[in-house]
């Protein structure tokens, strides 16, 4: 039986219009920019117009991923998001976005809640329908409107995170794509890096706020062991070497977390795809968007092997080694 494999097709990414600067943030909390930059490597973050939503972005950044990988919108048998901030408790954003594209046939199409990893746990789910055979072309998409969730007086949160959606769409394919994904929880950590559900909280008359609740030195020795382990882990699975790896995309939340994982992979900072800068963290959808700047401006080439990495909120985290 020839092997089935997830091959990455088509890329997309959209970024709301506002941009919301260090400066800008300097006027609403005791912060500047080159606090924020020395401490972040964040400068500048999209922010979601009020008519915008997680649906109404992925759909642009899906439509780009189709359109790159030259295939028709009825093809899709298979649709993921992944997002923290949905439109609505239910549908799901898959659902929305399944009907923004007018994908009817009754293809599957549902959420993946993993905060910032995802679109890790997301790819994973596609590429293990995609190598059972259970679908052959899948719309993945990480979108999320992360200013509707951040307490815009607390400046441990505020300054970090931003909006924004990114879309891959993988196709089954006879040559490796995807060599492996690997996905790890643990809820013991859940009150690190939380945010309430508001509805859950007035039934447990509880007065928490429904935002992001951070305590970021504890989370960032976390985060920095934790992918520390997972590059071996990943390298480890498909007996690859640290040399194998051509680009580092990471989730894109903090730049001395990045510089941590690039090192322990022995790349510079040359090879690794970075958007932290002008766009902050944007939870879920920031793998996707890394992946599409470097696949558009020509730095991922075909047969280059690509690590993909995040850690969030659960503890979650997850690797997607993928060769282009």
């Amino acid at each position: 039986m020839t092997p089935r494999w997830s091959k990455v097709a088509g890329v997309g990414g959209y970024l709301p219009a506002e941009v919301r600067s260090n400066q800008d943030l300097s006027a609403l909390v005791d912060t500047s920019d080159s606090w924020i930059f020395e401490r972040t490597g964040i400068r500048n973050r999209h922010i979601a117009a009020a008519d915008e939503t997680a649906s109404s972005m992925a759909e642009i950044a899906a439509r780009q991923a189709l359109l790159m990988a030259g295939v028709a919108f009825d093809q899709v048998d298979l649709i993921i998001v992944a997002t923290g901030t949905p439109d609505r408790v239910y549908p799901s954003a898959a659902c929305l976005l399944q009907q923004r594209l007018g994908i009817s046939s009754g293809c599957p199409a549902f959420d993946v809640q993993a905060a910032c990893s995802g679109t890790v746990f997301a790819l994973s789910v596609a590429d293990q329908f995609i190598k059972t055979g259970a679908a052959s072309t899948v719309l993945v998409a990480g979108s999320e409107v992360c200013s509707r969730i951040v307490d815009w007086t607390d400046r441990s949160t505020c300054i970090l995170f931003g909006d924004g959606a990114g879309a891959v769409l993988l196709t089954a394919s006879e040559q490796p794509g995807i060599l492996t994904t690997r996905i790890h929880s643990d809820g013991a950590f859940e009150d690190l890096l939380y945010c309430p559900n508001p509805h859950a909280a007035a039934l447990a008359k509880q007065a928490e706020a429904a935002y992001i609740h951070m305590r970021g030195n504890e989370v960032f020795k976390m985060a920095v062991n934790t992918l520390g382990r997972i590059v071996d882990e990943t390298l480890e699975a498909c007996g690859l070497q640290q040399t194998d790896v051509d680009w580092l995309v990471p989730h894109q939340a903090n730049i001395r977390i990045i510089a941590a994982t690039a090192k322990k992979l022995g790349l510079s900072m040359e090879q690794v795809i970075l958007t932290l800068e002008n766009q902050g963290n944007t939870s879920s959808a920031s793998l996707l968007l890394a992946l599409n700047q470097g696949v558009r401006d020509g730095r991922i080439q075909p047969g280059q092997i690509v690590l993909m990495e995040a850690f969030g909120a659960g503890f979650t985290w997850g690797s997607a080694l993928v060769r282009f």
